[in-house]
Formats: structure tokens, sequence, C-alpha cells
């Protein structure tokens, strides 16, 4: 295996256990193996990768992968992917809100630009580059919330390769400073890999904790109860935005490369 093409094509089957022809054209990224479970249970399909680093499932032209958590996995999920270009790639993540007075646990973000505070992005392009989803799939997921009747908030995002932070005093004060609506590990990595990588990313995030103050941080039974009450729902809006895609033939190009 001389070069990227040959690479990839060989260890996205072996990362997930699934053949290349088997990939829909539209993925769905989490970073959760119940994600899965739910898209697979939804349309009666069955899970591949139990046991490997991914797992996933497929329906309608639309596969689910359970990528893994933090930066390095968004990469290599992103790097990979080249092995089928797909058409379009949506992350279905959770995230910390960072503002009390715009959002809450439960809330929808649609982020319009994520900050690279995470540092693997680096090695795909220099500093000043921008993290920036597809306008074009991110206005598609705008219409599917309304659709369903929820509200959302549009802002910045700050990705980090820190789990642990919510104890650093000096690090929030940074984070209210910047005014960001929300922080994760993945959003920012995953928007730069795909702009190297050719390929359409965007991102709809659900709110699970309020890391800010220390009744804010999550825990086993705060997001036990996130996943009974927002998950069903933050996925069902993940697959109808790109059915919604499939069935208008819409691109999702935001740039002629």
């Amino acid at each position: 295996m001389e070069n990227k093409e040959d690479i990839v094509k060989n260890w996205l089957p072996r990362y997930t256990d699934t053949k290349l022809e088997e990939f829909g054209a539209y993925i769905l990224l989490t970073n959760f193996s119940n994600y899965v479970k739910l898209f697979a249970d939804m349309h009666g399909v069955e899970i591949k990768g139990q046991g490997k680093a991914m797992q996933t499932a497929t329906a309608d032209n639309i596969t689910i992968i359970n990528f893994g958590m933090g930066s390095p996995n968004a990469a290599t999920i992103m790097d990979l992917l080249t092995a089928i270009k797909p058409e379009a790639c949506l992350f279905l993540g959770k995230c910390g809100g960072l503002r009390s007075d715009k959002n809450k646990v439960g809330d929808l973000i649609l982020p319009i630009a994520a900050i690279r505070g995470e540092g693997t992005s680096n090695d795909y392009f220099p500093p000043e580059v921008p993290a920036l989803p597809a306008f074009a799939l991110e206005k598609a997921i705008s219409t599917t919330i309304r659709d369903y009747e929820q509200d959302y908030w549009t802002g910045t995002v700050y990705t980090t390769n820190r789990r642990v932070w919510e104890h650093d005093a000096e690090f929030k004060e940074y984070l209210r400073k910047i005014r960001c609506l929300a922080i994760d590990m993945e959003t920012a990595t995953l928007f730069i890999a795909a702009f190297k990588n050719r390929i359409s990313a965007g991102a709809l995030l659900l709110v699970s904790d309020m890391p800010m103050t220390p009744e804010g941080v999550k825990t086993i039974e705060s997001d036990s109860k996130v996943t009974t009450n927002y998950v069903e729902m933050h996925l069902k809006i993940g697959i109808d935005s790109l059915k919604q895609l499939i069935n208008k033939g819409f691109t999702v190009k935001h740039l002629k490369f």
C-alpha cells in the first residue's frame, strides 16, 4: 500500500467490518454506540463491526458510523471516508453548553463555525484556515428542525482535546471571553479534515450538560436522562436531513474544489 487511496480502501473495512460497496452515499457520524443501535432498530438492519474500532448500520442509502470520541478519531474517520467519497457527512454530536443565558440541556445547536482548539486540525491546514461546515447541508438541517417544530441555536463551537477541564477556572474564563455557545471534542477537526479531503460535512449538536458550573457537569445520571429524553429526536432529525437531500437531489457542495 504505497498511497493514501490504497490505505483507506483497506482500513475503512478493517476498522468497521463493512465492505466499501455496503456503505451508503450519505453518512451519519456519532460518538455513541446507542445511536447506531437506535438507527438499526428503526430500520430493521444489522449492526456491523461489533468488536471492531467502529460500528456501522446502513439503510436507505444512509450509513451511520460510531467513530469513537475525540479529535484524532474525528480526523481518522474523515480520512478513511475518502475511500467511498460520500455525498455528505452529518455529525450528530453531544456538546457542553457554555451560555446559560442562551441554551440549556436538550437544546440543539447548529454550528456555523468551530474554533480549532484541539491541535489535530493543524496537521491538515495552518491555524488561520477557519473550520466551517457545508452551508447547504446546514440549511437542510435547519429546514428539518423546523419541520419537527423544534428550535435551535446557531453560533460558534469551541473544540478542545481536553476531556477533563471543568475544574480549570482559567480555561473557563477564556471560554467566557471568546463567547462560544458550546464546547466539544470533534466538530472543528471534522470540518477541517472534511475540507482537506473534499468531503461536504455539517454538524448538529445536542447540549448534554452545562459544564461551566459544578452542578451542570455531566454525570452518569444526567447523561442517562439526556439519552432517554432527547437522543431519538436528535437522530431522527439527522436522518431526515439527509433524506431531504436524497429525495430532492440537492447538492451540498459549498465550494467548487
